[in-house]
Order: structure tokens, then C-alpha cells, then sequence
């Protein structure tokens, strides 16, 4: 048997190969064998053993040299030793990625149960006796082969998973830095919002406290800035131990640290912090220094249902801090609506607001969206005003809020939809962009409420570009997505306002359907200053075109920053720099004309020297 391996391998080169080589230049034409196309002869390093106890053994040395067989030849029958199927056995116990060829003439044992000792089947392969030569060299060649084959992918199988895992722990930790406090590894501002806003949308009361340490500043300018630090890593881990189970304690900033509590009222909350003050009225060692310790606290109580803005909730507890501070330092101060004269005002908001509509205090001014090739405005954004006669003009970003944390956002959003398609007909073919608030989006049959008022107005869908925060969609991202779509589907355009200061990612962008991006106008204010600014806006630029999106570049105030944005080729400008908000007289001259130069800022709106932050004008 040994020997007809040896002729077999021998006559896979030699003077078969010259034969065929003769024969092939016959057959195709020529003199020169050199010249036919054939592949070289395999060349096999090949080690006979003659038990199967000899060739496990010799497995297991090519393994201990760091080499390793391809392809094993195995007999049934080697008497006296063990047979066929043992030896495969042992053979595929040692190198699980070996081929076997069994070759018999004999039916000792079914494939079923040698594939059972030495599996897997796909690796195991069988010759009958008497054999051919070509077959036992085609299958030789054919395994090692697979064999080489089979470890190239495996290498690079294992290499993709350990840059997986790289990548995975590169993830983890980015996330890690992202939601926690470098200094004291306690959640940062960014986590305890995302933590706070939880709590307000629950069904639950619970407690934000905010406490700072009191006369922190004379640590600093006394021991220094590290000593500073490492108080505050000393107090941090003070509250943590303080802090009942299931609080949440984060590190907002210099000394300033923020708790949530879930309480049955605030009788519970008021003792918690107060005992969270002891711990820290303690004596710290900071580098061999006595400090004494000493905090004070502002205390919010929220009950359920209440539909408080998170950072109103921060802001409450914030006028409470103050309170205990000027009331002595170290005590817990609770919130009353004595603390905040804004509350009163704002009531008075409110009030003065649900009147507006129907005494026509209320206007609309727009302002172009122009596009990069030739300055033409191709829309124009739709901004709200209020000119109280009590208060005179209001802000947007103080009343907006107000109404939306009533249901006068409704109403004003329906008066503000409707003037602007009346308004948008006297256009030749431009677009008007209307901002909608995020309880407007999560409103009722929103799509159906949207398509009433534009068929209504005898306005084509694609003439009207719904704007909506991120903060709108992140609150529900699937119903959020379905109403997006339903709203592409029909015609409308949609645009992501702000873009870059909620909660902003690819996957964001990649599961809504959206025709622009609005570059936050905070980004283009920061282009010429700082450079991680100038990095963003280029990054959403280019996301943008990747993404087959608009980018509107909201915010262009001067020249320099419509050149910087037109070199990293934004498609579409707004700011005072090409004109301030309009009424709506001028804004209709302006759309017939169809472009514009920067000069056109002259036609700016009378008296509106405060400028737009885009989703609130």
C-alpha cells in the first residue's frame, strides 16, 4: 500500500508531467511545452507510517514542531495495532482541522459511524480499494487546498473578532466618558439630564436635590487646585454612601453635585437631604490638611403628571440652592413659588397669550433660505411674533415655551400654520418652513390634523417643510419614524432643526426620513473661534451630502462665515447677513425677484434687533 502512495505522488510530476506536457502541445499547437498554459504539479511533503498508533504519534510531534498535516490517508484494516476508525478518532482529537480520507475495500465500518468518531463529516472523505492514481493525487491536492484555504479564513475570522472586541471595548469606553465625570467617575450633567427627564416622564413623585459645597474657593486659593479635586472626589464618594438605594447622584460641574430621589412626599425627601448634609459636615484629610466639610441643598419636589421641563425642574431646584445659601449655608432649602418672580410672570403670560390670537397681536415675518448656486431664495422660514400692549414685543423663546407647556400650543401652531399657507400662496414656487413643537408632533392624528389644513389652503404638499427638533422624535423614536415617513409619503418636506445639540447620531438620521439638515446657528457663531466648531459644521456638511440631505446653514451673520461656508460647501444659507426676518409684503417681492445678494439685509425687519436662535425665530 505504501508503496502505490509512493508511485501515486511520484507520477503527479516526473515523467507523467513531461508526458502530458508533450501531449497538451500536440493538441494545441506549438513546440514549445513552455508555452502551453498548464498549472505546475502539485508537491506534497509526505510521512508514511505503518500503524495507526505510528501516524497519531506523528500528529501530535508535527504539532509540538509548530506544523501541522493537511490531509491523513487511513486504512480500515492495520492489524496488529488499532484499526482505521480509532486512529481517526485519536488522529481528529488532536488536530480538529485535519482532513481524513479513509480508504478500504471493505465495509468494516459504515461511514455513519466513522463520521460519528472523528467528525465533523465535512472533513472526513472516503476512496474505495483498488484506487486510481489521479483520484488519490486530485483528492490529496484538492483537501490541502480546502486546508490552506480553510486557515486563511480562520486567521481572518479571528482578526475580525478581535477588532470586534477592540472595537466593542473602544465603544464601551467612549460611552463611559461621555456619561460620567472624568475627575470622580460619577454620571455627568449629560447622564443626570437623560436621568432627570426619566423621572419626569414617570409615573412616580420624586425629589431633585442640587448642592454645592460651601466656601469651596477658600480650599482652592488656600491648598490649591489639586487639593481642591481631591476633596471633591472625597465628598462625591460622602454622598454616594449617603444617598439612599435607588438614588441617583451625578456631578454637574466644579463643586456642584445633583441627586434624584424617588419619596412618598416631601417630608421623606427633606430628611434624606438633610442627612446627606451631615455626612458631609465632617472633617476631610486632603494631603495631610484637616478641611472641614459643610453643603448646602435646594430641594424640588415633582409629583406625577405635572409635565414639568427637566431643565425648569434644574432651574426650581437651582433658586432653592440660593435660598439656603443666603439663609446661612449648610441646610436644605425646599421650593416655593415665592422664590421664582418668573412663575408669576409667566402666569400672567399665559393668560395675556390665550387673547392674543383672537385680539391679533399676533404676526408672522420671514426669512429666505437661499440656496448656494446663485443666491436663490428657495424658501423662507416662517417666525412668530407677539406684541402684547401690556408687555410689548415678547420674545419667542420666553412665550413658546409658556404655550407649550399648555395646550395653548395647539391653537397657537394651528394660527401659525394656516398664516403661513395663506401667506405662501402669493409665492411663485417657493417653499415655506413652519417649526412645530414637540407636543405638537406627538399630537393626536398629527399627519391627518397637517393634510387637513393644506388641503384647505389649495397648497401642495411639497411647498411646506415641517421642522422639528430632535427632542420631538427621541421621546418616541417608532411612532416618531412611522409619522415621518407617513409624512414624506404624502408629499411634505422635513427638516431636523438644530441639528448637533440634542441627541444627534447617524442612527438618527439613518432611521428618519428627512430632506434637510439646519446646522444650529451656536455652531456657526463658534466657526471662526474655536475649532472644534469649524470641525462640526464640516462634519455635518459632509454627512449631509453623503446622505443625499439639504443643509441649511442657519445663523450667517457676516461674510466671513458665508465664505467659510460656502468653501465647505454648504447648499443652503439663512441669517441676517443675507436678510433679517421680513413681513410678509416684502417677503413676497422678494420671491418674485428669486435671488438676492447679502445687500438685501438692508430690508431687514424694523426694530427687531435680537436675533434668532431658528426653532423660536
Amino acid at each position: 500500500m505504501h508503496e502505490s502512495y509512493r508511485q501515486c505522488f511520484r507520477r503527479a510530476g516526473g515523467e507523467q508531467g513531461a508526458v502530458l506536457d508533450a501531449m497538451a502541445a500536440e493538441l494545441f499547437g506549438g513546440d514549445d511545452p513552455a508555452a502551453v498554459p498548464a498549472d505546475a504539479p502539485p508537491s506534497f511533503d509526505i510521512t508514511h507510517c505503518m500503524q495507526g498508533a505510528e501516524g497519531v504519534e506523528a500528529v501530535n510531534a508535527a504539532l509540538a514542531r509548530g506544523e501541522r498535516f493537511a490531509v491523513a490517508f487511513i486504512d480500515v484494516r492495520m492489524p496488529p495495532g488499532i484499526d482505521g476508525k480509532e486512529t481517526a478518532r485519536r488522529i481528529r482529537a488532536l488536530d480538529p482541522d485535519i482532513n481524513l480520507v479513509i480508504v478500504t475495500g471493505f465495509s468494516d465500518f459504515s461511514p455513519l459511524e466513522i463520521s460519528r468518531a472523528a467528525g465533523p463529516a465535512d472533513k472526513i472523505f472516503y476512496i474505495a480499494k483498488p484506487f486510481q492514481a489521479e483520484e488519490v493525487v486530485q483528492t490529496a491536492t484538492a483537501l490541502s487546498q480546502r486546508w490552506e484555504a480553510d486557515r486563511a479564513l480562520a486567521a481572518a475570522m479571528a482578526l475580525l473578532e478581535e477588532q470586534k472586541e477592540e472595537l466593542a471595548a473602544n465603544e464601551s469606553k467612549a460611552t463611559h466618558l461621555a456619561n460620567h465625570d472624568s475627575l470622580t467617575d460619577a454620571p455627568n450633567r449629560l447622564a443626570f439630564m437623560r436621568a432627570l427627564t426619566d423621572h419626569v416622564r414617570g409615573p412616580d413623585v420624586f425629589a431633585m436635590a442640587m448642592m454645592d459645597l460651601d466656601r469651596f474657593k477658600l480650599v482652592n486659593d488656600t491648598f490649591g487646585h489639586l487639593a481642591g479635586d481631591e476633596l471633591i472626589r472625597m465628598v462625591c464618594g460622602v454622598v454616594r454612601d449617603a444617598v439612599p438605594e435607588g438614588g441617583f447622584v451625578a456631578r454637574l460641574g466644579g463643586d456642584e453635585f445633583a441627586v434624584l430621589l424617588k419619596v412618598s412626599g416631601e417630608d421623606e425627601a427633606v430628611m434624606a437631604i438633610e442627612r446627606l448634609l451631615l455626612a458631609c459636615a465632617t472633617t476631610f484629610t486632603v494631603f495631610g490638611h484637616s478641611v472641614q466639610g459643610s453643603a448646602s441643598a435646594g430641594l424640588v419636589i415633582v409629583q406625577p403628571g405635572m409635565q414639568h421641563d427637566p431643565i425648569d425642574v434644574m432651574r426650581r431646584a437651582d433658586l432653592a440652592l440660593n435660598e439656603s445659601k443666603k439663609a446661612g449655608r449648610g441646610i436644605v432649602k425646599l421650593f416655593d413659588e415665592s422664590m421664582d418672580e418668573s412663575i408669576r410672570f409667566r402666569r400672567q403670560i399665559e393668560g395675556g397669550l390665550s387673547q392674543a390670537i383672537a385680539n391679533g397681536e399676533l404676526r408672522l415675518v420671514y426669512q429666505p433660505i437661499v440656496a448656494r448656486d446663485e443666491m436663490e431664495i428657495v424658501a423662507f422660514e416662517a417666525l412668530l411674533r407677539w406684541n402684547s400692549p401690556e408687555y410689548g414685543a415678547i420674545p419667542p423663546g420666553l412665550f413658546i415655551p409658556i404655550a407649550e407647556e399648555s395646550n395653548l400650543i395647539h391653537e397657537l401652531g394651528d394660527w401659525v400654520l394656516d398664516e403661513a399657507l395663506r401667506t405662501l400662496g402669493q409665492w411663485p414656487g417657493q417653499y415655506v418652513s413652519v417649526n412645530f413643537s414637540p407636543r405638537q408632533f406627538r399630537r393626536q392624528n398629527f399627519v391627518g390634523h397637517v393634510v387637513e389644513r393644506v388641503q384647505r389652503a389649495g397648497i401642495e404638499p411639497n411647498r411646506l417643510q415641517i421642522e422639528i427638533t430632535e427632542t420631538a422624535i427621541f421621546d418616541n423614536a417608532e411612532r416618531a419614524a412611522d409619522t415621518l415617513y407617513r409624512l414624506r409619503q404624502m408629499g411634505f418636506r422635513i427638516a431636523l432643526d438644530d441639528f448637533g445639540t440634542g441627541y444627534s447620531s447617524l442612527y438618527n438620521i439613518r432611521k428618519f426620513a428627512l430632506d434637510c439638515l439646519k446646522i444650529d446657528r451656536s455652531f456657526i457663531d463658534g466657526m471662526g473661534k474655536e475649532r472644534e466648531s469649524a470641525a462640526i459644521v464640516h462634519s455635518i456638511i459632509h454627512l449631509g451630502r453623503a446622505l443625499g440631505l439639504e443643509v441649511v446653514a442657519e445663523g450667517v451673520e457676516t461674510e466671513a462665515h458665508l465664505r467659510a461656508l460656502q468653501l465647505a460647501g454648504c447648499s443652503h444659507y439663512q441669517g441676517y447677513y443675507l436678510a433679517r426676518p421680513i413681513e410678509a409684503g416684502l417677503a413676497a417681492e422678494l420671491a418674485h425677484e428669486r435671488f438676492m445678494a447679502p445687500a438685501a439685509a438692508d430690508t431687514a425687519e424694523a426694530g427687531a434687533a435680537m436675533p434668532g436662535n431658528g426653532t423660536q425665530g
